[in-house]
């Protein structure tokens, strides 16, 4: 091997670590999210979705604005040019929040992962549209592998709920969306990743508070039964600084990596979800359809994983980080 070879190696490895890091970092705040919301919305019965949802903003707001404070994180000051530079990603965020929320507490756990799955066809083709991307076949097979098997879990779901269908495929359409205009948004030179965090929760926790009010829902959180309970106060807080960690993984993973691999991640995560639902959640109900649908959903996912970790190692040039799985020849 000459040196150059080698020197290429290297380079590609250290250029690889970031993808991989952030995908892992988003991967694990994504599955410790769903564990605890799903703990705080169904094992406590925690009334208010919406109110967890401000819980989240408020958490990002504070935690950036003192790191900003600190010089720790750096973002652009308030001019009349930001709301602008952010729309529409506001109101994607806040309806992805507020539509994951109300999902996670009205599906069986391994049935709201599988229904997730179908935010991935809808990023690919959102990428195709405003990004203009373009990816290979194997890539879009393996993305229907995961819909082919959503679509014959969910169709043996004994449990059919049509509010918790039509929350989390409402959720998928967010999630799709937030993950393509994050990646069109976080441009260093303008708002960078930070500022999107920051100003996305200072825009939209004033209209979601004023939501809260007029449906009852903050009402019914402050009349809780529970906050006088140590461990759902400890969870509940939790949850708001996990809120702020998965926006930021988010954002970190979708700077490194192509918004469609962030989905996928987030996939591929949902297959521990799933199977710990199956044995300790105590709300699966078991079909053999439902079985065979899950791994169908579980196998396109890693194959995609692995096309993409393939294509990332072939594809992967000085100074062409961003393009890597669209010029994949996999």
């Amino acid at each position: 091997m000459s040196a150059g070879q080698a020197a290429g190696e290297v380079a590609g490895a250290a250029s690889a670590l970031p993808r991989v890091l952030s995908a892992l970092f988003y991967g694990t705040c994504s599955f410790l999210i769903v564990l605890v919301n799903k703990a705080l919305l169904s094992a406590y019965s925690f009334p208010s979705p919406m109110f967890l949802g401000i819980g989240q903003m408020a958490a990002t707001i504070l935690i950036l604005y003192v790191s900003k404070l600190n010089k720790i994180v750096h973002f652009p000051d308030f001019d009349k040019s930001i709301p602008v530079k952010l729309f529409p990603l506001p109101l994607i965020y806040v309806g992805n929040h507020l539509s994951g929320l109300s999902s996670t507490s009205k599906l069986s756990l391994p049935m709201f992962t599988v229904l997730r799955k179908f935010t991935i066809p809808l990023t690919l083709l959102l990428e195709i549209i405003i990004l203009g991307k373009r990816y290979p076949l194997s890539i879009i097979v393996s993305v229907f592998a995961i819909i082919l098997g959503a679509f014959i879990a969910a169709g043996s779901d004994l449990s059919f709920n049509l509010e918790g269908y039509t929350f989390v495929l409402l959720n998928d359409i967010f999630t799709a969306a937030n993950g393509v205009y994050t990646k069109q948004k976080i441009d260093p030179k303008e708002l960078g990743k930070y500022g999107v965090l920051f100003y996305n929760a200072c825009f939209m926790v004033i209209p979601t508070v004023i939501i809260s009010f007029s449906t009852g829902d903050f009402q019914q959180a402050t009349h809780f039964q529970h906050w006088t309970n140590i461990l759902f106060v400890c969870q509940f807080i939790l949850s708001c600084l996990l809120g702020f960690l998965l926006m930021y993984s988010t954002v970190l993973c979708s700077h490194y990596n192509s918004a469609l691999t962030t989905t996928v991640v987030g996939a591929i995560k949902n297959i521990s979800i799933a199977y710990i639902g199956m044995l300790i959640g105590g709300d699966y109900i078991f079909s053999v359809l439902n079985f065979i649908g899950l791994n169908i959903c579980m196998a396109g996912g890693l194959r995609y994983s692995f096309l993409t970790l393939r294509g990332n190692s072939k594809s992967t040039q000085p100074g062409d980080e961003e393009n890597v799985l669209p010029e994949s020849k996999s």
